[in-house]
């Protein structure tokens, strides 16, 4: 009587157990069920979903690009330079920050310029109308990687 207490005692213990290990691997490739009636593992779809993420934000970029190239009132040098020193983008930071904006101004050259405050926060028109004062004075010297 006392063996089949024993048995009775280590199955009971024993069935929680492999439940929750059962529990543990359908969590893992749970099956979820998608509106077209396919159905995909949770991962899958998660993987799935960061691709489509991903390509969505890339198209974003592009069409923001090509928005910028568009409304850009810089001459194609101008715009050369730009895309050279900061890829175009007008609240770009380089140099550990000493270089600020679209055509990567240090604040002495924006100042002299008649710039004021930080050049990454100007609109971007404004930094091609005061990168066009600086060209019209210096030429594209100003720029001594990217002028060449």
């Amino acid at each position: 009587m006392r063996k089949l207490i024993v048995a009775a005692l280590f199955v009971a213990a024993l069935i929680p157990a492999v439940a929750l290990a059962a529990d543990v691997t359908t969590t893992d490739a749970s099956v979820v069920d998608r509106p077209n009636g396919g159905s995909e593992t949770a991962r899958a779809l998660r993987a799935k979903q960061h691709r489509e993420h991903v390509k969505k934000l890339r198209a974003e970029r592009r069409a923001r690009a090509r928005q910028q190239a568009a409304a850009s009132t810089a001459s194609p040098a101008l715009q050369a330079i730009a895309a050279c020193e900061s890829g175009g983008d007008p609240h770009a930071i380089g140099g550990g920050g000493a270089y600020r904006g679209k055509y990567q101004f240090d604040q002495g050259t924006w100042a002299s310029v008649g710039g004021s405050g930080d050049p990454a926060a100007a609109p971007e028109a404004e930094q091609d109308s005061r990168a066009a004062m600086l060209y019209a004075r210096t030429g594209a010297s100003a720029w001594p990687v990217c002028g060449q």
